[in-house]
């Protein structure tokens, strides 16, 4: 059996796991506050940049792959991953520490909102094994899968990331700080 095929089995069994179980330990996370805890209330602009700074990043691979550009791709599309976990470690530890916000737009803006914020929290979730799979197919260089995974990929994500951005600046006036 050729190597790169085990190598991908492995892979593609870690991205099972994986895909599995960061939406699991997050919906238990979320759900759970520490006690007596001072709310970090700080963290919400800080995590909408990060998605924000994940969208420009997304589309700076793009076009450093279409310019031949692989390394700096790698590199970005690297940091993209790395900004994506950083989102996730401080969007748990801001739930684990302060209440939710309850949006209080009226109207069809309230509708708008939920939209966004249902259709953001589905893809995110959706997205993890796409980004994962997409990242193994170009570290183990399979680049013609790659490329395939990324045409999926590529959409969702960067909606995720601009979407973070706009329910961050949709719910903004809502926090109590």
């Amino acid at each position: 059996m050729d190597e790169v095929v085990i190598w991908e089995k492995k892979f593609n069994r870690w991205i099972a796991v994986v895909s599995i179980v960061i939406p699991v330990v997050v919906a238990m996370l979320f759900g759970y506050k520490i006690p007596n805890a001072k709310p970090l209330s700080f963290l919400p602009p800080i995590y909408a940049s990060i998605n924000g700074a994940t969208a420009v990043l997304l589309i700076f691979a793009v076009w450093a792959i279409k310019n031949g550009k692989r390394t700096l791709h790698q590199r970005t599309m690297t940091t993209c991953i790395v900004l994506s976990l950083l989102f996730l470690i401080m969007y748990v530890a801001y739930h684990m520490t302060s209440e939710s916000t309850k949006f209080g737009g009226e109207g069809i803006i309230k509708y708008v909102y939920y939209f966004i914020l249902i259709t953001h929290i589905v893809l995110s979730i959706a997205v993890i094994p796409l980004v994962l799979r997409t990242y193994a197919k170009g570290y183990l260089k399979d680049f013609e899968g790659h490329r395939k995974w990324a045409k999926f990929t590529f959409p969702i994500w960067l909606y995720v990331a601009v979407t973070g951005v706009v329910v961050y600046l949709m719910i903004s006036p809502y926090y109590a700080y």
